[in-house]
């Protein structure tokens, strides 16, 4: 039960910039899965045109200081950081859950002495790249109440290079809606007669779908190939220029972001994931489950652990387009084992299961 005192204090949940991606369906469904627990929640964030996305009993604050109508993911945090200290400033009795810039709402939070978890996204080798920033790092992230991580490989890199002692909770999936939206009609881009690949994620550097690509080269002399492409970013253009220098736009299509891309992933033959680094990346498990042929780079963290028992999958080392290459001419279209929409190993990351351990967390620093 949750008493009184507890149903007093707020949740803030932070996360200034909300994007296209995995963190962004774990943020909805943890954040919708609070508010329907009666937990008072207030959002943080710079994007109101998502509000959609969100429960009614959710209040956004936001301001436009520092902000325009380009304003990238820096000056989100900016403006959000300023909103969480007016915040703080006037009413000390919240708890903050960060999803993004977690060092600078830590150290907020240490300021005013309030209690926060943070949410860690992507392995360390992502953003830790110095030893000015790895020590400030170092410093403050135990000062969090709680550090939330998403994957076995991902406790141990965190637990080891900081010295904390952070807590699993994998990533929440709704897999009943993703059946249904995998059902939905699309228009078709495959062909029988070809071997139809598909890549879902941002267009940057971190996914590195040009590996992807140099993979093709050799390939398409030989064999029928179709490659979906799906995603936006950064990288876009120079993704589309190596295509059309090495003569593949005949077998490359890019579709941009897709709101719901599970129908194209169930009509493909494979899934490539070709990340330089990842947490516990969310498309695997969404591939699995819909029971496709999986290639992914064994980087850290998460790939691994994912398809650690899943037999139609293969891992390559980080941008070995030779080996992936090898993979794919080989490939032999056919029905796939363990055919059906829940593979044993998806048990695990269940909406209710893991949404809750978040309330537990919660509830447990709110007695503190």
């Amino acid at each position: 039960m949750i008493n009184k005192k507890q149903n007093k204090q707020k949740i803030i949940i932070f996360n200034p910039s909300i994007e296209d991606g995995g963190v962004e369906k774990n943020l909805y469904l943890i954040t919708n899965f609070l508010a329907n627990k009666e937990k008072k929640i207030y959002l943080i964030s710079s994007d109101i045109n998502r509000k959609n996305k969100f429960s009614k009993k959710i209040d956004f604050l936001y301001s436009n200081h520092f902000l325009n109508s380009n304003s990238g993911r820096y000056r989100k945090y900016l403006s959000c950081l300023m909103t969480l200290v007016r915040t703080l400033y006037n009413d000390k009795n919240y708890l903050v859950l960060s999803f993004q810039a977690n060092i600078y709402c830590i150290i907020i939070c240490w300021l005013f002495n309030v209690k926060i978890i943070v949410r860690l996204n992507t392995a360390p080798q992502g953003w830790d790249h110095n030893f000015f920033k790895n020590k400030i790092y170092n410093y403050f992230i135990k000062k969090a109440n709680a550090v939330l991580v998403n994957s076995k490989f991902f406790k141990k890199e965190v637990d080891k290079r900081y010295g904390i002692k952070s807590i699993l909770v994998y990533n929440p999936f709704n897999f009943k809606k993703i059946k249904k939206l995998s059902n939905c009609k699309i228009n078709n881009l495959y062909k029988k007669d070809t071997i139809n690949l598909i890549s879902v994620g941002r267009l940057t550097d971190q996914k590195d779908q040009i590996t992807i690509l140099k993979s093709l080269i050799t390939i398409v002399k030989t064999k029928k190939i179709k490659l979906i492409i799906a995603g936006k970013g950064v990288k876009e253009f120079e993704l589309k220029k190596f295509s059309k220098e090495n003569n593949l736009e005949h077998c490359v299509n890019f579709i941009g972001y897709k709101d719901n891309p599970y129908p194209y992933i169930k009509k493909s033959d494979i899934f490539i994931l070709s990340s330089k680094y990842e947490g516990s990346p969310n498309v695997l498990i969404e591939a699995q489950f819909l029971n496709k042929y999986i290639i992914s780079t064994d980087c850290p963290t998460g790939p691994k652990e994912i398809l650690k028992n899943y037999k139609n999958s293969k891992l390559i080392k980080v941008g070995n387009f030779k080996a992936l290459a090898n993979i794919i001419k080989n490939f032999r279209k056919k029905k796939l084992k363990n055919n059906s929409y829940f593979f044993p190993g998806l048990y695990k990351y269940q909406l209710y299961f893991n949404c809750n351990k978040y309330l537990k967390i919660i509830n447990h620093l709110q007695k503190k």
